[in-house]
């Protein structure tokens, strides 16, 4: 049993960085003492000193021995996994990694619609070539759901030469897909299911959050640990259980995919956020779910708001479970769009939110807010409704779908993202654009789920989206569309 209370890197790192010696090593600031007196004052002199490279005692990422291998292994120990790999360039790298991992060059990999842009970057990387299934979508709740287990075994059975399929589960709302049937779907083809967890590495740590995605039979996941825990930005965790993932040449990826010099500060927040949800995980998120309960009823009460809720999403034959401590609230009631709400409360009452969509705000409660920030939160919205009293409902065309009908339950480019990438191309205007393939990932914020991915035929529908999002408000990624568009030159088709 190992012992959860110890901290080998976190303890390593404080000792390094209090040690008296003369440092001939990077970083060029000397632990400090070179530093900008502006940062000292940013930071404090604590910070900077261990601001460290692989000394000796402080391991090495991608060979460890000692403390990192030490700190992983409790890691993997609490978080349910059989082997961990600590992440200094966020979740970004570890999905990456993962793609790289899994498939190579012209072989498929089943991908959700609503995957991360990181995916693409991964897809990129690997030459691989997507089979994009499309997330089941609410009208009335105007959110992208989960994926349908359904959909999964269509896409299998019409591409059963697919070496992996990764999914999105919690998304950014806290929507939780059928992991455990889409697991056992893909095992039954022999290829590893992989999972974007992100939004839920505090799942393993209360019986009232959603299970989480290695307990239902996940081969990899990744998720980053920064943004619900204690870590600091940019800090994530891989996990892998069983013997789908080839691990050496998942360490090979991985070496490709992070720095060479990894800040310390980062990998022993990792360790410390293990510690802090090993030894006191439990209590801290019961007073969170209890803040984000009250916070929800209170939200709920206010005129012009509606909170959505476990059953609204739950309905649904591709949701499986809804994360209590992340809050969406649908403002279009108050005859404003969310992102007319995100900036009142941000830049006037003293509130600033994690999302903002054109029809919602989503909250991400955490176990660092305090019942004062829920004070906040409720006079913040009481003062934005009592300022929108009056104010119509909103127009149909704050309505539009998050994302356009794609028609099929699933697709492919017509040509891979990485080829479409080092393809040659001519940019166009939108006119012209019609059926040309598109040479860039083109995303609508928000909430930026890629509308047009490298390699995609453009359609009148994508431009007609892409189009509304932009005079709703929202703005568009990936060139200058949809004003004009970067297509394949058609030599390169």
């Amino acid at each position: 049993m190992l012992d959860q209370s110890q901290t080998p890197l976190l303890s390593a790192l404080q000792i390094s960085s209090q040690r008296v010696h003369a440092p001939f090593y990077a970083p060029g600031h000397k632990r400090g003492q070179g530093a900008s007196p502006r940062l000292k004052e940013l930071l404090g002199a604590a910070a900077l000193a261990a601001d460290l490279p692989e000394l000796p005692e402080l391991d090495n990422l991608f060979a460890p021995e000692g403390v990192i291998l030490e700190a992983q292994e409790l890691a993997a120990a609490v978080f349910g996994a059989e082997q961990t790999y600590f992440l200094a360039n966020g979740s970004t790298c570890g999905i990456e990694a993962a793609i790289l991992a899994t498939v190579g060059p012209g072989e498929k990999i089943i991908v959700p619609r609503n995957a991360h842009r990181s995916v693409i970057a991964g897809l990129v990387l690997a030459g691989a070539m997507p089979v994009f299934v499309a997330p089941e979508y609410s009208a009335d709740l105007g959110l992208v759901l989960g994926v349908k287990a359904e959909a999964i075994a269509a896409a299998l059975a019409a591409h059963p030469d697919c070496r992996a399929v990764l999914l999105v589960s919690p998304t950014y709302h806290g929507v939780c897909s059928d992991i455990g049937a889409i697991a056992a779907l893909t095992h039954a083809h022999g290829i590893p299911l992989l999972v974007d967890e992100a939004h839920g590495p505090h799942f393993a740590f209360h019986p009232d959050l959603p299970t989480p995605v290695l307990a239902l039979g996940a081969d990899l996941v990744v998720q980053s640990t920064h943004k619900v825990l204690g870590a600091l930005s940019q800090a994530a965790m891989l996990h892998i259980r069983g013997n789908r993932i080839d691990r050496a040449r998942l360490q090979a990826a991985l070496q490709l995919t992070q720095s060479t010099s990894p800040n310390a500060l980062l990998l022993a927040s990792l360790d410390a956020a293990r510690h802090q949800m090993a030894t006191e995980g439990k209590a801290l998120l019961t007073g969170t779910l209890a803040l984000a309960h009250q916070v929800r009823v209170d939200l709920a009460a206010i005129p012009g708001l509606r909170v959505i809720d476990k059953s609204a999403v739950t309905a649904f034959s591709s949701v499986s479970d809804l994360d209590l401590t992340r809050l969406t609230v649908e403002v279009s009631g108050l005859g404003i769009t969310g992102l007319e709400a995100d900036e009142m409360l941000h830049a006037e009452l003293g509130v600033t939110v994690e999302l903002p969509e054109l029809r919602h705000l989503t909250l991400i409660v955490s176990l660092g807010n305090t019942a004062a920030d829920m004070q906040r939160c409720i006079a913040g919205f009481q003062s934005l409704a009592a300022r929108c009293a009056g104010r119509q409902s909103s127009p149909d065309a704050w309505h539009h779908p998050t994302v356009p009908e794609y028609g099929p339950l699933f697709t492919l480019p017509v040509m891979s993202p990485r080829d479409a990438f080092f393809a040659a191309t001519e940019t166009v205007a939108a006119s012209a654009a019609l059926d040309r393939l598109s040479a860039d990932t083109i995303s609508a914020y928000p909430p930026g789920i890629p509308t047009l991915v490298a390699g995609e035929q453009i359609t009148a529908v994508a431009i007609a989206h892409l189009t509304a999002i932009k005079q709703q408000g929202g703005y568009v990624t990936g060139g200058d569309a949809p004003k004009n568009f970067r297509v394949i030159a058609r030599e390169s088709q």
